[in-house]
């Protein structure tokens, strides 16, 4: 029994028990310990032999001598604690928790390490003047953070260093924009991603340039840039994509954007259509943002409409416009781009207009004097200068040594008697030829040209208008033939889409390959939707009537190569920019557009990074008809945008002005009328022969056509099959098999 030991306890029992000797106490011992106890008084231990005794543990030394205790002390002071991470190289040596790091300020990333990119590097400084400089003040290196440095191609590299420099003023003082107008398939998206990342986290003042960027694209592609800054950062930064909603919750999601603050936003990054953003502007001019970065910024060709003015009012300095395509249709809307991005280097529109615009262009007409063309030449290197110091361009040659050969052909395409018979009966009876005063076509006329357009296609198109007997369609009905039904197509019909059945049907039985379709008509989409299911063609179409989240999803599953599905269908006024159609390597363009840069948008979806196979382009011409008179106007303007942004100066002046007015004529006799125009020395009877090495046979020729064929000189198994179909003349162009060695 336990007995207390507490004093009055003791007391009480001495007072009762003076007699009774005391006995000394002990706590009970556990049972654990009466086992011990009895093991040892018997002599039999079961412990484990292999089973060592502990030893007490003593952090005190053994020797109690004041000279081994002093030494033993010294020997624990003279180890430094570190950091027990590998390779740790951090200055840890007289810095505690809380006060401010003494020393030089140090960059983000490395600006030494293999491979760096280095953005911005402080001036070299005399011992002397690192004594006097404010050690809190000193500009530290810009370097490009490794993650994307690693993946960043030579021309990419370039690309980032010079958005960087003139974004942050250092390539022309006071100014701080830029056009990113490389071609499609460069890359201009990563090289974006890669300045904003960078602007966001690191300048020279050892702090973020910016707190927050604006992005703003088509509606199809805010879910792409989305991906992309996914994908190439992986989670470092969570952007804001708004691409759709009502108005109160994006307005909500928009004012919070505005509202974030400090060193570390949370969502830095917004990226916003150009429809929502000018229907929501008043929101976002509310604040400042550090950066916006405008994507297929030729939408901003016109400064009089309302998503300019919305952008242009946006408190910014820093912007960054994204377009391969920057001149489109005249140097005024070029000179409204280059104004967007840095207001007033170029003068206002009318000094524009004046000093440079019409004499550039006087200068280009075929039918120009030799002062006009001088002065032209002279006007010419003087706008180039200017601009190049905002404006980056590099062409899709520089992929040539990363991606496989490219073959773009254009494919005449003759007219079948039926559409030649409504052809030639529009142009008795519209006679738009009279409404055409001095190239100005009036509203009629730009029917007639529409009508004229679709009946190239297929004479399906225009089959509504000769039943009401519309202008120009008088009669018309009794050409077509008995019992015909719009109910299902009829490829021959027309020459194209005779030619078109041919090269899917040659394709489909001879090789794996998949093909986009694009047209400028959801009409001509129908027709082709028609003919798959009448050969049993697996497809896919995108068009305006699909929405934006659909559209990643469609893109997703047909680029995949487990994927069933033969053709993509595309509408190239819906999803021509943009889109990475790599699945495909063969693409039909079935009809011109006046505007080259739709057409060049369009034709770009396939040969592009991730492309693995050998690419076809075809482009289906109606042979004599406005369809070339269409093609031959792009030439042209695509002529002058080699003049203003490539500095082509051995561009040919193809065509007068005069004869590109010559819209409403069918030349049924020439096999190309363009191919006529160009006045091609390379051909003999239509065979393309090769010039001498001196060039010297070959002067007048047009530099941008590698090959005119006929059948005997072609070298695509698909058109080959397919040229008795309806095809009068092909010309290569734009090839890059001679880049790659090919003969």
């Amino acid at each position: 029994q336990r007995r207390s030991l507490a004093p009055s306890q003791l007391a009480k029992r001495k007072a009762g028990d003076e007699d009774e000797e005391e006995e000394d106490w002990h706590p009970p011992t556990s049972r654990k310990r009466q086992k011990a106890a009895s093991e040892t008084e018997s002599g039999e231990c079961y412990r484990s032999p292999f089973r060592k005794p502990l030893t007490p543990l003593t952090n005190r030394p053994h020797c109690l001598n004041s000279s081994q205790h002093e030494a033993f002390i010294r020997s624990i002071l003279s180890k430094p604690f570190k950091v027990p991470i590998p390779n740790y190289k951090g200055p840890l040596g007289l810095r505690s928790l809380g006060v401010k790091r003494a020393g030089l300020r140090s960059p983000l990333h490395d600006p030494f390490e293999e491979g760096a990119l280095v953005l911005y590097e402080p001036p070299v400084l005399s011992a002397h003047d690192q004594l006097k400089i404010d050690k809190d003040k000193a500009p530290v290196h810009v370097v490009v953070d490794p993650v994307l440095s690693r993946v960043l191609r030579p021309h990419q590299r370039e690309g980032v260093k010079f958005l960087w420099d003139c974004v942050t003023s250092r390539r022309i003082p006071g100014s701080h924009g830029c056009i990113m107008a490389d071609e499609m398939g460069l890359g201009k998206t990563l090289q974006c991603i890669t300045l904003m990342w960078t602007l966001l986290r690191q300048s020279p003042d050892c702090k973020p340039e910016i707190e927050k960027a604006v992005v703003v694209s088509p509606s199809s592609l805010v879910r792409n840039w989305y991906n992309e800054v996914e994908k190439w950062l992986g989670g470092r930064i969570q952007p804001l994509a708004i691409d759709g909603g009502s108005k109160e919750e994006i307005d909500r999601k928009l004012v919070g954007f505005m509202n974030q603050r400090g060193l570390r936003v949370p969502s830095p990054i917004l990226i916003i259509s150009y429809e929502t953003f000018r229907l929501h502007a008043e929101v976002l001019q509310k604040g400042s943002v550090g950066l916006v970065i405008c994507d297929e910024g030729h939408r901003l060709k016109n400064s009089e409409n309302q998503t300019y003015q919305a952008l242009n009012s946006l408190n910014t300095p820093r912007r960054v416009l994204i377009s391969g395509t920057p001149i489109q249709n005249d140097l005024l809307e070029y000179f409204s781009l280059v104004h967007f991005v840095n207001s007033g280097i170029l003068g206002t529109a009318q000094e524009f207009k004046k000093h440079f615009e019409m004499p550039i262009l006087k200068g280009r007409d075929a039918d120009a004097s030799e002062a006009e063309r001088h002065k032209g030449e002279e006007r010419l290197k003087e706008l180039i200068s200017i601009v190049n110091r905002c404006l980056i361009r590099r062409t899709s040659d520089i992929l040539s040594k990363y991606l496989p050969v490219k073959i773009e052909q254009v494919v005449c395409c003759r007219l079948t008697p039926l559409q030649a018979e409504l052809y030639k009966n529009f142009l008795k009876q519209a006679k738009p030829v009279e409404e055409l005063k001095e190239g100005k076509i009036s509203v009629s006329s730009l029917s007639s040209i529409t009508s004229l357009k679709k009946l190239c296609n297929h004479p399906a198109l225009i089959y509504d208008k000769c039943v009401e007997e519309e202008e120009g369609f008088m009669g018309a009905l009794d050409l077509f033939p008995a019992g015909y039904s719009t109910k299902s197509v009829e490829p021959q019909l027309s020459g194209k889409m005779l030619v078109l059945d041919y090269i899917l049907a040659v394709t489909k039985s001879t090789s794996n390959d998949k093909v986009v379709l694009v047209s400028n008509y959801t009409q001509t989409l129908d027709l082709f939707e028609k003919l798959c299911r009448n050969r049993r063609y697996l497809y896919v179409r995108l068009d305006g009537t699909m929405s934006i989240k659909k559209r990643a999803k469609i893109v997703e599953r047909f680029n995949s190569p487990s994927s069933p599905e033969f053709i993509f269908m595309l509408s190239s006024k819906a999803g021509g920019c943009g889109l990475n159609l790599i699945g495909a390597n063969r693409l039909v363009m079935f009809d011109p557009d006046w505007n080259p840069a739709n057409d060049e948008q369009a034709m770009a979806r396939v040969w592009r990074d991730g492309q693995k196979k050998m690419c076809y382009i075809y482009r289906l011409l109606s042979t004599g008809t406005i369809e070339e008179k269409i093609f031959q106007r792009q030439t042209h303007k695509k002529a002058l945008s080699s003049c203003v942004v490539d500095e082509e100066q051995d561009v040919e002046r193809h065509f007068s002005l005069g004869e590109l007015k010559e819209l409403f004529t069918l030349n049924e006799t020439t096999t190309s009328d363009t191919h006529d125009k160009i006045k091609c020395r390379r051909c003999v009877n239509g065979h393309q022969v090769r010039p001498p090495p001196d060039g010297s046979d070959c002067t007048s020729d047009v530099s941008q056509w590698h090959h005119c064929a006929d059948k005997r000189g072609l070298q695509d198994s698909v058109l080959k099959a397919a040229w008795d179909a309806a095809i009068t003349f092909t010309f290569h162009h734009h090839s890059h098999e001679e880049q790659r060695g090919i003969p």
